[in-house]
């Protein structure tokens, strides 16, 4: 059970501490004065989506806190987190788009929270009901209710296999009507490749052979005069060094201290012998055949052809031409492929209409008791000739869902023919309609789960639009009847609600010069008539406030 939350710094809540009670805690207020920012903050405490914009202007970051008591849980032991004493819940959203997440002080990820708040708290919103209005929802509603939702996935998940093994059937036979003149061009391209005998990297050395054959000319004269300053003219470079060195020697007789210039000298001899040698074989490399320029762009011209065909570069057309050949593979064995997806997607096909069928039969198993337990739950809410039908037509094929087609019937009155739910219901029909729903929703939900009153915390904001009078009297009681079995949140605008809470918990704005502030109350007997009857007629007055008692039982 919630008992304690805790706001800080988020959207228009400078600091908010607010305590809750076992059974029908509500939330009233004028609107705009901040009660559903309350059940925002409580989403992102059981791992909703944050935002840096929740953040209240000029500061840092935004601190969520919760405490619920008597929620030992087992999860949270497998990860380490001691949950004897209550569960401390407290999330921080950061400026900078970080959030951390703690419980009992145990930094955990933001997935684990969402499966620890799945356990602790169920929101159901105020415009839910408009869900009602469409019609592919009430297959949803009623694969839920019954608890079908898993083996939806599992026909979906065969669905989409059988989908795909059909698409990969009328490919091959596709292929097979095109097989031969496929299988011909496919040949011409494998013997186009192989044909040029290509190899990797080849284009890269064309390019920089051909690079130095343009400028032959001008590498032949470099080439050349070096060669000759250094060794192949009348005092060259080398000749000139070895009579240096010859002086230096003669140095040495006389002057010890000449010996690090003569090896200097003497060391740097070899290098430019070194040099000559290979100037030598440059000379030799830049008497080419002219001849061989026009063969190399004709290679390079061959190897550009191939790749506007087959893919930028040697290697890309030299794996195309991998393709090619498993691609021939296939065709050529093309005929026991099909014949061995025909016979998987027989299989998978017939798999899928036998438990679209089960699934079909437990739905109208199911639909039956939903209708029996809706109407009831309908004449709790007031209506009490109230007919309620779902609808299955079943198709002559399968879907993602089935081979079903569910529909909502409602009529108030009987007598009356019953009609989809857009056509007949009024806004008031359809929050009642969805209330009904959501307690039989908890009723299969928690109907096998050990009962510990107010173990569980159910929020229900504003699903009372549209209501008023006797029905939203109705609808207070079958809140409170709720409330027996858990700790009900109700943020209502109707004081037939308001008046049968437990905990009476009144959310107002107040402006500031230059800011805006929100405060939360419990209130007291007196406080509390005074705000009943306002929600009765705006202000409150002698014959508001006389009413306000009346329905609090005063």
């Amino acid at each position: 059970m919630l008992r304690e939350l805790r706001i800080k710094n988020f959207t228009i809540i400078d600091e908010l501490k607010i305590n809750f009670e076992t059974g029908l805690n509500v939330l009233t207020g004028e609107t705009g004065a901040g009660k559903s920012i309350i059940v925002d903050a409580i989403g992102l405490i059981l791992g909703g989506r944050a935002s840096p914009d929740m953040i209240k202007t000029g500061s840092k970051e935004a601190i969520i806190e919760a405490y619920f008591d008597n929620q030992k849980h087992p999860f949270l032991e497998d990860i380490g987190v001691d949950s004897d004493d209550g569960i401390m819940i407290r999330r921080n959203i950061s400026a900078q788009g970080k959030g951390r997440v703690y419980i009992n002080d145990i930094s955990v990820s933001l997935q684990t929270l969402a499966v620890i708040g799945e356990s602790l708290v169920d929101i159901y919103g105020q415009h839910e009901h408009q869900g009602l209005l469409k019609k592919d929802n009430h297959l949803i509603f009623l694969d839920s209710f019954g608890g079908l939702t898993e083996k939806v996935v599992s026909l979906q998940t065969l669905y989409n296999e059988v989908i795909s093994l059909r698409d990969k059937v009328n490919e091959l036979k596709k292929r097979i009507s095109e097989r031969s003149q496929r299988i011909e061009f496919l040949r011409f391209q494998m013997n186009e490749i192989d044909s040029a005998n290509l190899k990797n990297g080849e284009r890269e050395a064309i390019e920089e052979e051909m690079k130095i054959l343009l400028n032959l000319n001008k590498l032949k004269e470099s080439s050349e005069t070096a060669y000759s300053l250094l060794y192949d003219s009348e005092g060259s470079c080398l000749e000139q060094l070895s009579n240096a060195a010859s002086k230096i020697r003669d140095m040495l007789n006389f002057d010890s201290d000449a010996k690090e210039l003569f090896d200097i000298i003497d060391s740097t001899i070899p290098q430019i012998e070194d040099a000559v040698l290979l100037l030598r074989k440059f000379k030799d490399k830049y008497n080419i055949d002219p001849q061989r320029l026009i063969e190399l762009d004709e290679r390079l011209e061959l190897i550009k052809r191939l790749e506007k065909k087959y893919g930028e570069g040697v290697d890309e057309i030299l794996k195309y031409r991998d393709k090619a050949e498993e691609e021939l593979k296939d065709l050529m064995h093309a005929d026991e492929q099909q014949e061995a997806f025909e016979a998987e997607l027989n299989a998978k096909d017939n798999e899928l209409k036998v438990m679209a069928e089960e699934l079909s039969r437990k739905r109208g198993v199911n639909a039956k008791r939903m209708e029996e337990m809706i109407i009831s739950e309908l004449h709790e809410l007031g209506f009490q000739k109230a007919v309620f039908k779902i609808n299955i037509k079943k198709k002559d094929f399968v879907t993602a869902n089935g081979i079903d087609d569910v529909e909502f019937l409602f009529s108030a009155n009987i007598g009356e023919l019953v009609k989809p739910l857009i056509k007949v219901a009024s806004g008031g029909e359809l929050s009642r309609i969805m209330l009904a729903l959501k307690c039989i929703e908890i009723k299969e939900a928690m109907g096998n789960r050990p009962k510990a009153k107010g173990q569980r915390t159910l929020i229900f904001d504003e699903v009372d639009a549209g209501i008023g009078g006797i029905t939203a009297h109705h609808v207070g009681k079958r809140l409170k009847t709720i409330s027996n079995d858990y700790q009900v949140l109700c943020i209502t605008h109707l004081p037939q609600i308001a008046a049968m809470a437990d905990n009476h918990l009144k959310v107002e704005k107040i402006m500031g010069k230059n800011s805006v502030k929100v405060a939360i109350e419990s209130l007291s007997d007196g406080k509390r008539q005074d705000e009943i009857a306002r929600m009765l007629s705006g202000k409150v007055t002698d014959v508001s406030l006389k009413h306000a008692k009346e329905l609090l039982g005063v």
